[in-house]
């Protein structure tokens, strides 16, 4: 399987999905206590595929991986692995990749009347009022984020 980067503008990096392979991978389905342990299961019978459980849309579905910290307070940091979906109807309080004035970026999206503004969720960072002025499109909405510890 070879992927191709889409692009490597501004915060994300975007590569396309491939839906083509699959890959089961064993489940744990009695669930991981957070609590008190639980016994140990001997052996796993059940099976998950990735792909299956986070893909809604194959076709308008991409991977990206997070360059910074803006949205370091709603837990998505430097590293971490998106899917975005480009297919979802953009809304209110929606995390999404944005282009805007030649640079992708991932913000929290908030629709006012006569304008957007994209939220970061790092006080370090300032809210982006967007205007008719911009070029600007909503690429796609995240929904879900891949964790590396």
């Amino acid at each position: 399987m070879r992927i191709v980067e889409l692009n490597k503008i501004g915060v994300v990096d975007i590569v396309p999905l491939s839906v083509e392979l699959q890959l089961e991978l064993p489940l744990a389905d009695g669930g991981i206590s957070a609590g008190f342990p639980s016994p140990a299961q001997d052996f796993v019978d059940l099976a998950i595929d990735l792909n299956k459980e986070l893909v809604k849309h194959p076709s308008a579905t991409f991977y990206g991986r997070v360059k910074g910290e803006s949205m370091r307070d709603l837990g998505i940091n430097d590293g971490d692995l998106i899917v975005i979906d480009k297919s979802l109807i953009p809304k209110n309080g929606r995390i999404a990749v944005c282009y805007l004035d030649g640079e992708f970026t991932m913000k929290t999206i908030r629709m006012e009347k006569g304008c957007c503004w994209l939220i970061p969720a790092n006080d370090e960072y300032q809210p982006i009022k967007v205007t008719e002025e911009n070029d600007f499109l909503i690429w796609g909405v995240v929904v879900h984020v891949i964790k590396s510890f």
